[in-house]
């Protein structure tokens, strides 16, 4: 696991400097599409149903990043301007959506 630098707000985008000198530079549009909270992922009972989750194809074209906040060493919790803010992104999960979008 690769640790965060720095982070910082950037226009539309946050932006993040790894320990290992990568920078990634992710629109906080998709970051909130992408978050792995189960208000917007769902979650499965013990059944394997899926339970809840946000809307496919919702648009969050308006939504930003306010503020954001460590969460032990291993997660960043952001705060989106539509009150969205129980996700907890680990550095990996943030790593691998800065490669796709880095790729994509």
């Amino acid at each position: 696991m690769v640790n965060p630098e720095d982070i910082q707000l950037i226009g539309n985008e946050v932006a993040i400097r790894w320990a290992d000198g990568v920078e990634d530079f992710l629109p906080m549009d998709k970051l909130r599409a992408l978050s792995p909270s189960a208000e917007t992922q769902g979650e499965h009972d013990l059944l394997g149903n899926l339970i809840g989750g946000g809307e496919p194809g919702r648009d969050f074209s308006a939504v930003t990043v306010t503020g954001y906040q460590p969460v032990g060493g291993y997660a960043i919790q952001f705060h989106f301007s539509d009150g969205h803010r129980t996700g907890l992104y680990s550095f990996d999960y943030l790593r691998k959506i800065g490669e796709a979008n880095r790729c994509g």
